[in-house]
């Protein structure tokens, strides 16, 4: 008898809670949805590591499973698929840091020789503008001062530390995450029914972010080792870090690909003067109407088009929220948000008001991409 009577209570105040929210006019029911979504927004902020944790850990995750289902397919295990990728990607990363490190440390050591060149052009500046009576602002070369540089290697050996123990959390989180994914799936399936509607979305959903992040990869990479190698042809130092950036960046949609070029920029200048900048200048436009357009359309399974107008505020947002991992995987945080919208029946307006309901239809996939 207690028992029922805890049950009429409890269904009197939630009787009384949905009368209360039916009340409310459709303006104040918007209101309040505004105002939990800032108190989430404000939550998130605060918690930005952990989410950034679990968010990148879960990009990685997807970006393998094609790797991880093609290994199961030869006949391996879950445990010895996710260990052969894990030694894979533990040997690539480890790779990658040292030639990023040896040639960070090339440029580095130069920086005397840099300081010398960089006299030098500023002297062709200042004889440059002598006829128009302004030479003297640049009549005494900067220095570089021992103590700054010292300082400001210790504060990016702090950085670099924390990087590092955050990539391998990463890394531990992704590892076991991959070891899960059959039994989530299998338990989806039993929920669901492996055939049914949800399924069939929830695969769609995750196949398409699959395929953004894997082409976008790709994309950088071929970006990133041709924009490498002429650096190195050409002779400008530090070519593996400059095309390194390039990989990296290059996930910044409009603004990353030219955030990288600047420091190839400058010091193909301070080397080789205005030829080699223009040089620098002449091959980051030609690689962006290549890279960016015929290999990356050629690479897609379909096409990613989204309004610029979104795109620019999906890194503003993210970059925000999260900083620089916001900013680098705007696109696909972007993406998992629209097509929560597009799997809701009263969230689907959204995608069509802001332009961007053709990218889940079934249509985009090229023949026999199923």
């Amino acid at each position: 008898m207690i028992h029922w009577d805890k049950l009429c209570i409890h269904l009197g105040q939630t009787n009384k809670a949905t009368m209360v929210l039916t009340e409310m006019s459709r303006v104040e029911r918007s209101l309040l949805a505004i105002a939990l979504l800032f108190i989430i927004l404000i939550a998130v902020k605060m918690t930005a590591y952990i989410v950034t944790l679990i968010l990148m850990s879960l990009i990685i995750t997807m970006l393998v499973i094609p790797a991880q289902i093609w290994l199961k397919e030869k006949g391996l295990s879950t445990f010895a698929s996710v260990l052969i990728i894990s030694l894979a990607a533990g040997i690539v990363i480890v790779a990658f840091i040292t030639l990023t490190a040896l040639s960070l440390n090339s440029v580095v050591t130069d920086l005397p020789q840099y300081q010398q060149e960089l006299n030098v052009r500023l002297a062709d500046i200042s004889a440059m503008l002598a006829p128009f009576g302004i030479s003297d602002i640049l009549s005494e070369p900067p220095s570089i001062k021992i103590g700054d540089v010292v300082s400001y290697g210790f504060s990016s050996a702090t950085l670099i530390g924390d990087l590092l123990m955050f990539l391998f959390f990463v890394g531990i989180l992704s590892f076991f995450t991959l070891l899960e994914v059959p039994s989530i799936t299998a338990r989806f399936e039993e929920r669901f029914g492996r055939e049914s509607a949800t399924m069939q979305s929830f695969s769609r959903m995750t196949g398409y972010v699959i395929d953004f992040i894997v082409v976008r990869t790709e994309t950088n990479f071929i970006h990133g080792v041709l924009f490498g190698g002429f650096l190195g042809v050409i002779g400008v130092h530090g070519a593996i870090l400059w095309g390194t950036l390039t990989f990296i960046l290059g996930y910044i949609p409009f603004f990353g690909l030219v955030i990288a070029a600047i420091p190839a920029l400058i010091l193909a200048w301070l080397q080789f003067g205005i030829p080699g900048a223009v040089a620098v200048v002449v091959v980051v436009c030609i690689l962006n109407l290549i890279v960016e357009n015929p290999v990356y359309s050629f690479l897609a399974a379909r096409k990613f088009e989204m309004p610029a107008l979104i795109v620019i505020f999906s890194v503003i947002f993210w970059g925000w929220l999260f900083g620089l991992v916001g900013m680098l995987f705007s696109v696909p945080f972007t993406l998992f948000i629209l097509l929560t919208f597009q799997l809701s029946d009263e969230l689907r307006w959204i995608n069509v008001t802001l332009g961007v309901n053709h990218l889940f239809e079934e249509k985009g996939r090229k023949k026999g991409d199923e």
